[in-house]
């Protein structure tokens, strides 16, 4: 692919309008399609049926939530021009990617699985990306030069997905693990001084550390059970119910018993 001709872009939420808009701003045409009662970006040509926003174009942005993935690529296959590139863009397992895959490219289309990989807002279509499968080549070759940061993951959909969700593990859960912690300090009437320790450990945290924090989990995991189990009990006595702490806790029950489930590092 070169320069886009035209674009279409499905799902007009958040990510989809400032992308959308973005794109509009730099010279592209786009036209787009949601059902949902959302604001259309400025320069972007908004259509009531999908079928209507996909004559004609080189390129179609699946910017939806991973649940409407399917039917945003299904909703008007027939419609858009054979050789077209579909990309989505929704956060969605490999497993679906390489199923959307399968069903653009038996509708005679390229596919590309894009994982965004910061937030949009405030970078709009300059936020860094990653993107797989059969097309994806030609998508960077188009978007790149349009701004967007996007890095090849591979010929094989899926694999944008897998290393973005992996980062997911880590950044969503420790979300949840601080908001876990937060919410029981606040009950126990500590929560300046939890804080201050919270966002003094995640600063300080280096490769040493995070090394060590792995790997001394078989020779330790027993007292950290104990451990974890006096602190599930905590917070069930401040009124605050357990999840992550009682998964940590099952993890490290799991790795007491068998350390060769701890794994090897890279060196």
């Amino acid at each position: 692919m070169t320069r886009p001709a035209q674009v279409c872009v499905f799902g007009l939420g958040e990510a989809g309008s400032l992308i959308a808009g973005d794109l509009a701003a730099a010279g592209i045409e786009v036209h787009g399609y949601d059902p949902a009662e959302v604001a259309t970006p400025a320069g972007v040509s908004r259509h009531d049926q999908p079928r209507v926003a996909v004559v004609g174009v080189d390129l179609v942005l699946g910017i939806t939530a991973a649940a409407d993935a399917t039917t945003a690529l299904t909703q008007a296959l027939d419609a858009i021009p054979r050789g077209a590139v579909y990309a989505n863009l929704a956060t969605a397992s490999a497993g679906l990617q390489r199923r959307l895959a399968a069903i653009a490219t038996g509708a005679g289309l390229g596919f590309t699985d894009v994982a965004l990989m910061s937030p949009v807002p405030g970078t709009g279509l300059r936020t860094p990306a990653l993107a797989s499968g059969p097309s994806a080549r030609a998508f960077i070759a188009t978007m790149a030069p349009l701004g967007m940061p996007v890095e090849h993951a591979g010929d094989e959909s899926g694999l944008a997905a897998t290393r973005k969700l992996l980062r997911s593990v880590v950044v969503k859960g420790l979300t949840a693990l601080v908001v876990e912690s937060m919410r029981a300090a606040e009950a126990a009437g500590v929560m300046n001084e939890t804080w201050d320790n919270i966002v003094g450990q995640l600063s300080a945290a280096d490769e040493a550390l995070i090394r060590r924090l792995v790997t001394g989990t078989g020779r330790h995991a027993m007292r950290r059970v104990h451990e974890m189990e006096a602190t599930a009990e905590l917070l069930t006595e401040l009124g605050v119910e357990p999840i992550m702490t009682n998964a940590t806790l099952a993890q490290l029950r799991r790795l007491a018993a068998d350390r060769s489930a701890v794994p090897t590092l890279p060196a």
